[in-house]
């Protein structure tokens, strides 16, 4: 995620972070070298040079030249200006309640992601309670309609569909089929063009006023930077959006996009796609997302994700065994799938404060960590729950049914341990369990 301007900015906080002194000569350069590293990331000049401006202004003021450490106080006035320039706040969907059906309208041009974003925006307000419908009414890009029914199945929310050429009439039948089968939602995945044109905007404006949505959300690729931000200024001028999703977030290098939208169009962005699964679609935070991209970190975010794997009674069970030496393979391949299931390894690396630029992803050993997931798949049961029962030959029938080696699995063997051991001490640090422990306290 935006893996240049992080790397820049990072390296340009170490060098100022350095110093014991700070003067103004020292503040000009780095806040130069942001400049340019901004406007690499193809963030909009006007943006840049607001941006530099305001933080020009605070950084050389007392609070940061007299500061007893004046590099970690540039940094927060950096930072706070970022945050600012991302949109300050977290800016939820504006809902209706339960009893009133809200409609959510998705637009945005061919190839931004529209039909995927709607099935996970859709997953998400299933998994908030929410009764959501789909309704197909891109009915221009060929099997727009059969992509959005099978998105709907891993969704498993129910896509409202018709044989028709008419979007139109679509949006105004599904929404009869909705309040007459008690749904609260309704997301409709509009068509897209190639281009912005009056053929798509007069499309569009016929299914709003049908739709009255509550939220008219454009659907971006954060990766065209500047096209991004000119195609959301467009469609906010002829059709007024109320929020902004930019998609493939995390193959975004640059950053442009996300730092310039908000100023544009003081529009906010909504929510962030972070990869191809169903779930991958995240709120944007400004604050989380600035210290990501500052090398600090997110511990929330990380938090969070873990509680989607996890709930109270499984932390406490886990703590339970740590402590007791009961933890096992099984619970160690449990683990493992758990952690899989919070995100891409870089991802998590940018949640944990200080890893970012420390530790090389592509030095972890991903083929190491499958190996050992086929080795634990090939043990029995009692195995698993008790490796010390594994004799020689037990460990060679596991090798060969894992296509590994009788090295691979004593390896394993020993790495286990280890972390047997590391568990164990940890859950002696009574600050660190009860700190996180307290962190799953929001769970019922």
């Amino acid at each position: 995620m935006i893996e240049g301007l992080s790397k820049k900015l990072t390296d340009i906080f170490k060098t100022i972070s350095g110093k014991a002194n700070i003067s103004e000569n020292n503040i000009r350069d780095a806040l130069s070298e942001i400049k340019i590293a901004l406007l690499e990331a193809d963030v909009n000049l006007r943006v840049v040079r607001r941006f530099i401006n305001r933080t020009t202004e605070e950084a050389l003021g007392d609070k940061v030249l007299r500061d007893v450490s004046p590099g970690q106080q540039f940094i927060k006035i950096v930072h706070d200006s970022m945050v600012q320039l991302l949109g300050d706040t977290r800016q939820d969907l504006e809902l209706k309640g339960p009893d009133t059906l809200s409609v959510i309208l998705l637009m945005g041009l061919q190839g931004s992601g529209k039909t995927t974003t709607c099935a996970k925006l859709a997953r998400r307000l299933k998994k908030s309670n929410r009764k959501p419908l789909m309704v197909a009414a891109d009915l221009v890009r060929p099997a727009a309609v059969e992509q959005l029914c099978v998105l709907g199945e891993k969704a498993e929310v129910e896509v409202y569909r018709e044989d028709t050429k008419d979007p139109v009439r679509v949006v105004k039948n599904a929404l009869q089929y909705a309040k007459k089968n008690q749904f609260d939602t309704v997301l409709v995945d509009t068509s897209g063009r190639l281009q912005i044109n009056q053929e798509l905007m007069q499309e569009l404006q016929k299914i709003k006023k049908t739709a009255d949505p509550v939220e008219s959300i454009l659907v971006a690729d954060a990766m065209t930077g500047q096209n991004a931000v000119d195609i959301a200024k467009d469609f906010n001028e002829q059709l007024g959006i109320t929020g902004v999703i930019l998609t493939k977030f995390d193959s975004d290098t640059r950053g442009g996009a996300a730092f310039s939208i908000k100023s544009i169009t003081d529009k906010p962005i909504k929510f962030i796609g972070m990869g191809e699964k169903i779930d991958d679609l995240e709120p944007f935070y400004p604050d989380r997302i600035a210290s990501r991209i500052l090398g600090m970190g997110d511990v929330v975010s990380l938090v969070e994700k873990a509680q989607e794997t996890m709930n109270l009674e499984e932390a406490e069970e886990l703590q339970r065994k740590m402590e007791n030496k009961t933890f096992t393979l099984e619970d160690y391949l449990d683990q493992y799938r758990r952690m899989t299931k919070m995100g891409s390894l870089e991802s998590l690396l940018e949640m944990i404060p200080g890893a970012k630029g420390n530790i090389d992803p592509d030095a972890i050993n991903k083929k190491e960590m499958k190996q050992e997931e086929a080795i634990i798949l090939s043990m029995t049961i009692a195995e698993r729950k008790n490796h010390r029962i594994l004799s020689p030959s037990r460990r060679k029938r596991i090798a060969q049914g894992s296509g590994t080696s009788v090295y691979l699995v004593n390896r394993l063997l020993k790495k286990f341990e280890k972390t047997r051991l590391m568990m164990k001490k940890m859950t002696k640090n009574k600050g660190m369990q009860q700190k996180m422990m307290s962190q799953f306290g929001g769970f019922n």
